[in-house]
């Protein structure tokens, strides 16, 4: 990525000996935006990161793994603030462009000594990490790293000229739609000012990060970031360039988030939701997220069940207004409810063969207005319970 560096190390902050401590660098400073967590309970990087990006300018973001440093009191903010301090020292950049992320345990102190340590160390091999290095320094119950790239094309003082939007997230498991929902990092090479970059970055979150759920739960420590570099040709101006910027920003940020399902604790199956026909968009997502959210969906999905009544269930009690007598439901193009009406056993047989997929599609179509929306989540399985029961031992 031009204007880029990256880099992850083994600091020691994790119990086993994985990399736990990532690093990105613009060689300049960036037009930057992020959106962080609604969660009232909010980790120390979150309080101070909202602070920093406050001027829409990073040049370096510096994410550790092991320890979330949340419930740490005034001491975690002044420790984010060090590690900053030390990031800004060994780059020689100003303090106030640097943005530190933590994931992890909630409630112990960061081990400063491990940062002392392991941010020269993170410094002295930019130039021979790659991305990949970074995505791997900040997982925890993650299976694999997440990332993607893709390129689009803006017109640029009359000539076409490429751009690229690469992005990379880690997240598996305490993953709830509200703001963005894990840690994700997008760059390009693209020029735009940050407040274009935020108008595009919010947009992108609200179709991507803002509809998938794993658990149900939302993090303390969410935080979506996206840095522009300016390296290469092409400049976001105009109408016509914005869009052309969002359509692939919007793309990366779907990617990523539908990775982060896939990748969910003990998941086994990845499912859609869309609900259409509701009287307003507000109440299209009031019963996705509804249904989405349900232990009860979820566990049918693991099961491979097509209990259609729990989905209707989970509609109904949504707040979004439904009448079950035009209620539709699919699963993928089987039918199960028409007009409120069950289908029928065969019906039944037909969607349990949809369930074995790896990946499913659901529809209800409430048959009362315009409104539509989606949503991503995966099913819960005895894993789910196993990986949480142990994370702290």
């Amino acid at each position: 990525m031009k204007g880029f560096k990256f880099a992850g190390v083994h600091a020691g902050i994790k119990k086993k000996k994985n990399k736990d401590l990532g690093l990105i660098y613009a060689e300049n400073p960036a037009s930057s935006a992020a959106l962080f967590t609604r969660n009232q309970v909010v980790a120390a990087p979150v309080i101070l990161g909202r602070k920093t990006m406050e001027k829409g300018i990073l040049q370096a973001v510096l994410v550790n793994s092991g320890n979330a440093n949340c419930f740490t009191g005034e001491q975690g903010v002044d420790d984010a603030r060090q590690c900053a301090g030390l990031v800004a020292k060994a780059l020689d950049i100003d303090p106030d462009h640097v943005l530190v992320s933590s994931t992890g345990v909630i409630g112990a102190p960061l081990p400063m000594d491990k940062f002392e340590a392991g941010i020269p160390e993170a410094v002295a091999c930019l130039d021979s990490c790659t991305l990949e290095d970074f995505a791997q320094a900040i997982l925890t119950t993650d299976t694999c790293t997440k990332m993607m790239s893709l390129q689009g094309k803006i017109i640029t003082s009359g000539d076409e000229k490429d751009f690229t939007v690469t992005g990379v997230a880690k997240g598996s498991g305490m993953i709830r739609p509200d703001m963005a929902t894990m840690l994700a990092y997008v760059f390009t090479d693209a020029g735009i000012s940050s407040d274009l970059l935020k108008q595009a970055l919010t947009h992108a979150a609200s179709r991507s990060f803002n509809r998938i759920t794993v658990d149900g739960d939302t993090s303390t420590n969410d935080t979506l970031v996206c840095m522009a570099s300016g390296a290469g040709q092409a400049v976001v101006g105009n109408d016509e360039s914005f869009e052309a910027f969002q359509a692939v920003l919007d793309d990366v940020c779907y990617g990523l988030a539908k990775n982060i399902v896939k990748d969910g604790e003990g998941a086994t199956k990845v499912a859609s939701i869309t609900v259409k026909g509701a009287l307003s968009q507000q109440d299209a997502f009031k019963a996705a997220e509804a249904i989405a959210h349900s232990p009860l969906v979820k566990t049918a999905i693991y099961g491979q069940d097509p209990n259609w009544g729990r989905i209707t269930a989970a509609a109904g009690r949504s707040g979004a207004t439904v009448d079950q007598n035009k209620m539709d439901l699919y699963f993928d193009h089987v039918p199960l409810v028409q007009k409120g009406q069950w289908q029928g056993k065969e019906s039944e047989i037909q969607a349990a063969k949809v369930m074995k997929q790896d990946e499913i599609s659901i529809v209800l179509d409430l048959n009362l207005g315009e409104g539509r929306d989606q949503f991503l989540f995966c099913d819960f399985s005895e894993n789910y319970v196993k990986i949480n029961a142990d994370y702290r031992s």
